[in-house]
This record gives structure tokens, sequence and C-alpha cells, in this order.
């Protein structure tokens, strides 16, 4: 397991914006793919976004598209969300994942390393 730490949640209004990190402790870990997903208490995890090694492939669960926006900074060993038009129904704590062996990227089963989670709050 490859320690990695998420930064940047807090509270934000309706409407508002913020951006989330998240860095692998090991800068030679270069896993085929990151992503971010998210739970509230009494859910399941559910997919937020995730992006190849590459960058070239991103991917958004619905209710984001749009608004949440997917990078990866290999070099710094990153991955990274831009959330912008925040809502309430987007508070919950968001988990970055990495994946080292492929496979459907928006399911949980494809990650075999996670960070500890950060808690974004939206309300008024």
């Amino acid at each position: 397991q490859v320690p990695m730490v998420e930064s940047g949640g807090g509270w934000v209004q309706p409407g508002g914006s913020l951006r989330l990190s998240c860095a692998a402790s090991e800068r030679t870990f270069n896993p085929y793919g990151k992503a971010w997903f998210r739970q509230v208490p009494g859910k399941e995890r559910e997919f937020v976004a995730a992006i190849t090694r590459s960058g070239n492939s991103t991917y958004y669960s619905p209710s984001v598209k749009g608004r949440f926006t997917i990078s990866r900074d290999n070099a710094k060993n990153t991955v990274s969300l831009q959330m912008t038009s925040l809502k309430p129904e987007d508070t919950a704590v968001y988990y970055c994942a990495a994946s080292t062996n492929g496979g459907d990227l928006r399911s949980p089963r494809a990650y075999d390393h996670w960070g500890q989670g950060t808690q974004v709050t939206v309300s008024a």
C-alpha cells in the first residue's frame, strides 16, 4: 500500500468552488489510473471521476460532469479534482484512489491504493 494523502477539503457555500489534491508518498509510483470517489454515511462509496496515466482519457459520474475536472501531474505524482458550482448533495468524504492493474476505472474494485479521505461540506 502506497500512502496517499488528500488535501483541500472544507466548507463552501452552494455555487462555490474547491480544489482537492492527492499526493502519493513514493515519487516513482505511477499507477495506470487515478480517481476520486466520495461517500456519505450509510451509503456505498460512489465514483466521481477517473483519469488514465497519460491523461488522455477521463471519466465522470453524470452527477458531476461539466462541474468537476480531474487532472494529474505524473512528475509530482499528484491527482487533483477541481470542483465548481458545488451543490449541497456534493457533501461527502472524498477519497483519492490509484489503480495499478487497470480494469473498469469507474468501479472501486479496480483500485488497490486509497487515501484516508477529506471532508467536503456544501451548505449555506
